[in-house]
């Protein structure tokens, strides 16, 4: 049977988180899901997790996977409180590992932190596939905005986390730890080496006023017209343009909470014994 898809746009982080599957009282997986976390009195909600979760509940879905494209340094992940309401396994890209090395450091987490992936359920690689009902979710190891980011091929379906967005937005950042535009160049290109009627879900929409959000793309219209990479575009001129254009970019609003979350599986830092969470914030670390 084929994919049916429904998209939960959270307009403060424009991310889109998906729910897939076939039919109502099967098997499901979300893709990307997000935590609500207000900035200025670092509240955390999980109004938009429950939105998916009534959603689940009316289709009657069993949740099979919580599927993550990469660690995300622009939302916090919902993925620990929907497993704990719905159960499933949490996935994600096997290069994990050195995306939490990278902020260890930074943030200077203890030797209780471990750095080989094991707060997910199970690291994925290259050509591994994950069952989805009668659906597969197939891993594609996409690297360059992150060394660890990975998309799901899923039927006629692409779910590519960050590494490409709608064709007037263009493709992701590579200044993260770990990013490489030439890498993610040759990430791109193999996404768009599949057929032109390929559908694209991204993670994330940043329209221009003129239109609405959209989630949907395909591989003929990335192709071509793309603004930073469509058909005739060299690796040398998107790395140059890359390049030039991140040094011209802020860190994203939620980079800092996000990353010491997303590194734990959606995790919240444990309480301290007076019963508060509490994050870390690393002056004079990031944007350098």
């Amino acid at each position: 049977m084929a994919a049916t898809v429904n998209a939960f746009f959270d307009h403060t982080t424009s991310t889109y988180t998906y729910v897939v599957y076939t039919e109502p009282g099967g098997r499901a997986a979300i893709i990307d899901p997000v935590l609500n976390y207000e900035h200025k009195s670092a509240r955390v909600s999980t109004a938009g997790c429950d939105e998916v979760i009534a959603f689940m509940r009316a289709q009657a879905l069993q949740l099979a996977w919580i599927l993550e494209t990469h660690a995300h340094a622009d939302h916090l992940s919902g993925a620990q409180y929907l497993k704990r309401e719905l159960g499933g396994q949490i996935g994600i890209g096997s290069a994990i590992s050195q995306v939490q090395v990278a902020f260890k450091a930074v943030f200077n987490f203890g030797p209780e932190f471990a750095t080989d992936g094991s707060q997910f359920d199970r690291l994925l690689g290259e050509g591994d596939t994950v069952a989805v009902g009668d659906l597969q979710a197939r891993v594609l190891a996409v690297p360059g905005h992150t060394p660890a980011c990975v998309a799901y091929a899923i039927d006629d379906l692409l779910f590519i986390g960050d590494t490409l967005f709608m064709p007037d937005v263009g493709s992701a950042r590579c200044d993260f730890p770990g990013g490489d535009a030439r890498t993610l160049y040759r990430s791109i290109r193999r996404l768009l080496d599949f057929p032109a009627a390929t559908r694209i879900c991204v993670c994330h929409d940043y329209p221009p006023a003129a239109r609405a959000p959209r989630w949907e793309t395909t591989v003929g219209e990335q192709r071509q017209s793309n603004i930073h990479v469509h058909d005739g575009i060299s690796e040398a001129a998107f790395v140059a343009m890359r390049t030039a254009r991140d040094k011209t970019l802020e860190m994203p609003l939620l980079i800092i909470p996000s990353i010491q979350v997303n590194i734990r599986a959606g995790q919240l830092p444990s309480a301290e014994d007076n019963g508060t969470r509490y994050l870390k914030i690393p002056l004079n670390k990031l944007g350098q």
